[in-house]
């Protein structure tokens, strides 16, 4: 117990007597509300766009840069600047997502369309590491893994994946394929989620300010141990900052010296998944083919139905995922280097490992721990 603490940022106790307030922020947002306006967060490539990206894509390819080196300057998109600007503005200090529709992929090799995505990407943040084997392009796809081992990442499944952020200021999904049926995602306001538990449990809001010990399932960044703590509700800077990964809480409770999920914060957690899952409160989207979604994990928890997918491996369901890291995010509070780290900056630095390189897989990899064995055990 000592060991992990001296490798974390103390967590202090919320007094009884704080005062909690509303956090009325433009991150703030009912889920019917903006289905009514999809033209404020939606985006359609036009002809003179497409062709502009494919145009960087083949100045790119021609000469041999390696995915990850792509920078903005090296992946120039003048007509599309301003767009993205203003893209990047509405994920930061706006609502807190974005989807852009009809990438031009058809035709594209996986080099061509990764270049093309990570392009995009670079104009937003940084890429940071994905997975212990240092993926800065992700594979979101059925590899056969039993989701309820340990090291088993949910995106690697075909199951329904509860409302949960990732571990970077921003998230991308770039659809190259869908599903048989099934695969819809859904996001909804953590703010909203918050004031709305303020206002009917402000107990539970309390819990959830309070420490959560969550698993790494095996992928420990240097410094850090196997598990880590971080509260759910992070006040800070005018900001309501949310962490949350229900599935990594359960499977901390694997090692003897991490505390037992109490009562009380089963209830809290059972309440916040029940808040997500009320259709007054979240916004469903049907990601298609050249669908690319920006989401800022620290403003907004995202989910995935479960899904079937078609018998035949060259069309089954395949996204392709971007974790970015943006200097000008929204300040975070010192716990969340507990996480994966914080770098000079303040930001974070994805689920980077000792010695090993940041790299740009062009066809879905196993990606950490454990994986070959828990593709067996599913078997």
């Amino acid at each position: 117990m000592m060991q992990q603490m001296l490798r974390s940022v103390a967590i202090d106790a919320i007094p009884a007597d704080l005062p909690l307030h509303r956090v009325s922020t433009p991150q703030a947002w009912y889920g019917p509300a903006l289905a009514r306006r999809p033209e404020e967060w939606t985006h359609m490539f036009s002809p003179d766009e497409s062709a502009e990206l494919l145009a960087a894509i083949a100045a790119v390819e021609a000469s041999g840069l390696d995915v990850t080196d792509i920078g903005p300057e090296a992946f120039p998109l003048p007509r599309l600047a301003s767009l993205l600007r203003r893209v990047r503005k509405d994920l930061l200090q706006g609502p807190g997502f974005s989807l852009l529709r009809g990438f031009p992929s058809d035709g594209l090799s996986p080099r061509q369309r990764a270049i093309g995505y990570f392009g995009i990407g670079a104009h937003l943040g940084r890429a940071v590491s994905q997975n212990a084997a240092g993926h800065a392009l992700g594979h979101v796809i059925d590899l056969g893994f039993d989701y309820s081992q340990p090291t088993a990442r949910g995106y690697q499944t075909s199951v329904r994946l509860p409302y949960h952020t990732d571990g970077a200021d921003l998230v991308g999904l770039l659809c190259v394929r869908t599903a048989k049926s099934g695969g819809l995602s859904s996001l909804v306001s953590s703010v909203t989620v918050y004031n709305e538990m303020l206002e009917r449990r402000p107990d539970l809001v309390r819990v959830l300010m309070g420490a959560t010990h969550r698993d790494r399932r095996g992928e420990i960044p240097p410094g850090k141990g196997p598990w880590y703590e971080l509260p759910v509700f992070n006040p800070h800077s005018g900001l309501m900052i949310t962490s949350y990964v229900r599935s990594a809480i359960r499977k901390a409770q694997r090692f003897e010296e991490v505390p037992r999920v109490s009562a009380e914060l089963t209830e809290a957690m059972d309440f916040l998944d029940a808040l997500a899952e009320n259709p007054d409160l979240h916004l469903d989207m049907e990601l298609a083919v050249g669908d690319i979604q920006f989401v800022c994990n620290h403003y907004i928890l995202h989910s995935r139905t479960n899904y079937e997918d078609h018998a035949r491996p060259e069309v089954r369901r395949h996204l392709l995922r971007l974790w970015l890291s943006c200097d000008d995010g929204p300040a975070l509070p010192r716990v969340f280097d507990n996480y994966t780290g914080l770098d000079a900056r303040g930001r974070p630095m994805g689920l980077h490992l000792d010695g090993i390189r940041l790299n740009a897989p062009l066809i879905p990899e196993d990606g950490g721990p454990g994986a070959s064995e828990q593709r067996v055990a599913a078997r």
